[in-house]
């Protein structure tokens, strides 16, 4: 009986939650395959999806949720509100789904501007109303001040899952080509230049945005031959594609010089120390897909306007199970790991 009371996190390591626990690398997977699963262990939990998968009179819905608590809360080309809208939208097509309804959540903090909560709230519809679903349900509590930060977020989905569509991060096999939907680390690199006040010739964009049109359209033409779909979100490409590759128990090799990182993005990560395929992004889609639907699953990407910069990174292999290695610009091989720390806390 006192066995089961023992904290499954190795307390003399981490006797306290750090930022890196949230921050989608090695920590939060310690957190979730230590604590989390075995805590609420059940079949759709296991799958280790961006969503629930669950079986209704003969429909699959898929089921997320996701909480929000970005800093600053307005940036270029978003905020928390779109965001978060943006956010649950994307891991419900990740599943393979489109969605149906939304619920929202907030935790507001006194003294925060009414103004602000209005942009916020506002900005949420207009996102909700250019993917064509409904906020239909939600909850609002308020903080004493000092107690929060302005405002946190959480939003819920439900979508359906069509006939035939069976993604799933265990279904990625050697031979399956990987799959970006564009340039990658604009989002972080975008919030950190607010925070840390950088000025470049071009202006940094987060490229958050909902991705179900994309998907609808990929899963169109790929089919089931569509394994796996990751938004590379907290943690960045790597942080997903290690995901994939322990879930999977595959290895997957990268090619550097197919991945596209704007140079400004590039040069905004040499000043920062950041290494772009730990950067998150919020608008793009990684895929998994057999060989033989490789081309035209490409093709039906780069037909919509989030995914005209889409491209092959890299392949699955039988080489190297549940690691990521990079095949460098100069001709090296590198391993891709899982960050131990916190690149960039309080991105989404």
């Amino acid at each position: 009986m006192l066995t089961s009371l023992a904290c499954p996190i190795p307390i003399n390591d981490y006797p306290t939650v750090t930022l890196a626990h949230g921050g989608g690398g090695r920590l939060t997977q310690m957190l979730i395959e230590r604590m989390l699963l075995p805590a609420f262990a059940n079949p759709q939990l296991a799958s280790l999806h961006d969503g629930a998968l669950l079986e209704v009179n003969g429909a699959r819905l898929a089921f997320s949720t996701d909480s929000y608590v970005i800093s600053p809360l307005f940036f270029p080309g978003g905020d928390i509100g779109s965001l978060a809208v943006h956010g649950t939208v994307n891991d419900l097509a990740m599943c393979g789904a489109q969605p149906l309804a939304l619920s929202t959540g907030f935790v507001l903090e006194e003294g925060l501007p009414m103004q602000d909560l209005w942009r916020v709230v506002q900005s949420m519809q207009a996102a909700a109303q250019g993917v064509g679903v409904a906020i239909v349900t939600g909850d609002t509590k308020v903080v004493d001040r000092g107690k929060g930060d302005g405002i946190y977020i959480n939003t819920s989905g439900i979508g359906l899952v069509p006939a035939g569509v069976q993604i799933d991060p265990r279904r990625a096999r050697p031979g399956d080509l990987v799959l970006l939907s564009g340039a990658i680390a604009l989002h972080g690199i975008a919030i950190m230049s607010v925070r840390e006040g950088l000025a470049f010739e071009t202006e940094l964009r987060s490229d958050s945005a909902p991705l179900h049109r994309l998907v609808d359209g990929l899963l169109r033409a790929g089919g089931e031959q569509v394994h796996v779909l990751r938004d590379p979100t907290r943690g960045g490409v790597a942080s997903a594609l290690n995901e994939i590759a322990q879930a999977g128990q595959v290895g997957i090799r990268l090619h550097e010089t197919r991945i596209p990182v704007p140079d400004a993005v590039r040069g905004a990560c040499e000043i920062l120390g950041l290494d772009p395929l730990y950067v998150a992004n919020e608008g793009k889609c990684l895929a998994i897909v057999a060989p033989e639907a490789a081309e035209a699953a490409l093709a039906a990407m780069q037909a919509d306007p989030l995914g005209r910069e889409a491209v092959i990174i890299g392949e699955v292999v039988a080489e190297h199970p549940r690691r990521v290695m990079l095949r460098s610009r100069i001709g090296g091989t590198r391993v891709v790991d899982m960050l131990s720390g916190e690149q960039l806390p309080r991105i989404c």
